[in-house]
């Protein structure tokens, strides 16, 4: 008996396809992503195995920056704006697929002003319900701590040695 994981139906090399922790040895480590990502450029650059090569955030951490107040004005205004985005979108598959020959601009305008009534429906429902609980906006990021760039044991030390020559070079430098 065999499955995905064992026999010879077993899929290539290639990235996992069932998260799992990375391996490899630690060959540079970094406060910034860009720092880690130079890294590997870097090694790129100079004919190394990039594909023996990964990036591991550590110490990861949820990052949500505020980006402004709620107020009803601002949440009908985004409610209308997505229900007419929507709204324009069926009014022209409606349009596509009348029987109509020539263009017709009647379903494109109803299906627009039903998409701006029911977002501002929508949106007044949700802001309502909410009463009060969270009246900002924000965006998420996920961000780590550090960022590890590991190789495998096969060109380790190799790589170790590329990225500390990289790191006594001046940071305009490449």
């Amino acid at each position: 008996m065999s499955s995905p994981f064992t026999g010879p139906n077993r899929p290539a090399a290639g990235p996992p396809r069932l998260p799992t922790p990375p391996t490899g040895w630690p060959i540079g480590s970094y406060s910034r992503y860009e720092e880690a990502q130079r890294a590997v450029d870097h090694l790129a650059d100079n004919n190394f195995p990039v594909q023996d090569v990964t990036i591991v955030g550590v110490d990861l951490m949820l990052v949500e920056r505020v980006t402004g107040r709620l107020s009803w004005g601002r949440v009908l205004g985004t409610g209308a704006a997505s229900g007419a985005w929507f709204g324009l979108f069926v009014g022209v598959l409606l349009s596509l697929f009348s029987g109509t020959p020539g263009p017709t601009f009647g379903p494109i305008l109803v299906g627009l002003a039903v998409g701006v009534v029911f977002g501002i429906i929508f949106a007044a429902a949700g802001y309502a319900s909410a009463r009060g609980v969270r009246d900002f906006s924000s965006a998420s990021q996920l961000v780590a701590g550090r960022y590890d760039v590991l190789c495998q044991p096969r060109n380790a030390e190799r790589g170790r040695d590329m990225l500390a020559r990289l790191a006594m070079r001046p940071p305009g430098q490449s």
